[in-house]
């Protein structure tokens, strides 16, 4: 798995997605203005920014373990309500603030142990709400790579993040909430469109290096590659002036504690 680190190249690959369902999100959460906000995994700052422009907060803070992510989030995130710091969801436990709303996107993935991650949100805020991508059905743009990828190569295909993250769906979520002491929990669906120009629209942000996928394609000789994107060329539904329509489908879960 690749470490995520380059802002720009996260940007490009995923994260443009990752807000517009951040917007979504938020507008569902439909918390109270005035409320002090912690965004777990903040990454480039695309939650904490659908915050700020939606949810009307007294203060947001963003914390993630990547110095790179933190600095992209600073440079780009001008607003004196939110303040960005270089930390994990694990000394989160120490942090030494409590917050109206807990919120984190598309980082569950991520996090080895994650109901004591959730147990430890729990403790400091009173909503606890996240999103990951569904991987295995409705995240079109990684579902078709992944797909294409384990026909080409049949000995690779437990590496599809679908297999990998079988928690990604409403159940998934609802028993890990429930694990960690949440009550009233609430999960949905989140879709938004993902558009592409055209096939070099949508293959080259798989040259990047960053994310699961990615750092999978870099890892294979050159021939491998050639023969994942041909495949993939050849099954993605194209339009007649070559642009390219799929959709991305997030889980969302919320619990209070």
């Amino acid at each position: 798995m690749s470490e995520w680190s380059q802002g720009e190249i996260y940007e490009s690959y995923v994260g443009r997605w990752s807000r517009l369902v951040a917007k979504e999100f938020v507008r569902e959460l439909d918390q109270s203005p005035g409320l002090r906000w912690l965004d777990v995994g903040c990454g480039t700052g695309a939650l904490t920014s659908a915050v700020l422009a939606s949810a009307a907060p007294a203060e947001v803070v963003g914390v993630d373990p990547s110095e790179g992510f933190v600095g992209y989030a600073r440079r780009t995130v001008a607003d004196e309500r939110a303040r960005f710091e270089v930390r994990s969801a694990a000394q989160l436990a120490d942090f030494g603030e409590t917050f109206d709303v807990v919120v984190s996107g598309l980082v569950l993935n991520f996090i080895p142990e994650r109901v004591e991650a959730l147990r430890i949100l729990r403790s400091i805020g009173k909503t606890v709400a996240v999103y990951v991508w569904d991987y295995a059905e409705g995240m079109q743009l990684m579902k078709y790579f992944w797909d294409a990828a384990g026909d080409v190569r049949p000995q690779d295909r437990e590496l599809d993040e679908g297999r990998s993250f079988p928690f990604n769906n409403p159940a998934g979520l609802e028993g890990m909430f429930a694990e960690a002491g949440f009550t009233d929990i609430v999960t949905g669906a989140i879709v938004v469109p993902t558009v592409f120009e055209s096939f070099d629209a949508y293959w080259k942000p798989f040259l990047g290096g960053q994310g699961v996928a990615p750092a999978y394609l870099r890892g294979l000789d050159d021939e491998s590659q050639q023969a994942i994107r041909a495949l993939l060329e050849s099954r993605l539904p194209a339009k007649p002036d070559g642009s390219i329509e799929l959709t991305a489908r997030a889980w969302s879960a919320r619990g209070t504690s």
